[in-house]
This record gives structure tokens, C-alpha cells and sequence, in this order.
């Protein structure tokens, strides 16, 4: 009996095909969690609505921070209250012409952050 040796196989290397299609996320995308309105999509409209509310509440708090500073800052420097620049007390000044700025200010920061937020949360859910 001759011993039969067996060929020497080659090594071949197995690789998925290289292709531009993207890479499928979970299962379910977010805007169908939203959509049939199972507990993720839920957990998702929570966390926008709990970003927003902390975002009111931070920029509602450092207006009332500084508004209350004004009156705060007259008190602490009483000499203030005898100014006057073009015969208009400065405390009128501060309160009238300094706040409206202060106003729009927070305004527009709070817009601008909003609408970020919403924006990443657009993102997060047309990411499917």
C-alpha cells in the first residue's frame, strides 16, 4: 500500500465585497420607534423635551441672575444714584436702556440653542 499524500491546498482569503452602500444601522430607525410610539421612540421625545426645559430653565435663571444684579449693584454703590448723564438719572438708564439688550440677548441665545437641539435631534432621527 502506497501512502497518499494530499496536495498541499492553497490558503485562500474570503472578504466581503468592497462596495459604497451603507452601512445599515439597527433594525428599527428611530422616526418608525416614533412612529409606532414604542417605549424608544418615547424615551427619545423625552430627552428632546428634557433638553429644552433645561435649556429655558438655564437662560431664565442667569436673566433673572443679572436683572436682579441691577438693583443689587445700586444698592451695594449708592453713589450711582447720583449720577445723571444728560440730566437722566443712570439707575433709569440701567433699567431702561440696560435690560431691553439683555432681553434680546437671551432671546437669541435661547433660539439658537433650541433650534440646535432640534437639529440634532432631526439628525438622530433621519439617521435610519
Amino acid at each position: 500500500m502506497t501512502e497518499e499524500r494530499p496536495e498541499k491546498s492553497r490558503r485562500v482569503r474570503v472578504t466581503a465585497p468592497r462596495t459604497a452602500a451603507r452601512a445599515t444601522g439597527a433594525s428599527f430607525p428611530v422616526s418608525r420607534e416614533m412612529a409606532e410610539q414604542s417605549e424608544v421612540g418615547q424615551l427619545f421625545v423625552a430627552s428632546l423635551i428634557r433638553s429644552q426645559l433645561r435649556l429655558a430653565l438655564v437662560v431664565a435663571g442667569g436673566f433673572l441672575v443679572i436683572l436682579i444684579g441691577i438693583p443689587v449693584l445700586l444698592a451695594v454703590f449708592p453713589d450711582i444714584d447720583g449720577m445723571r448723564v444728560l440730566t437722566v438719572p443712570v439707575p433709569w438708564l440701567l433699567l431702561g436702556l440696560g435690560v431691553y439688550p439683555l432681553v434680546i440677548g437671551c432671546a437669541v441665545l435661547y433660539v439658537r440653542s433650541a433650534s440646535r437641539n432640534e437639529r440634532r435631534f432631526q439628525d438622530l432621527v433621519d439617521d435610519e
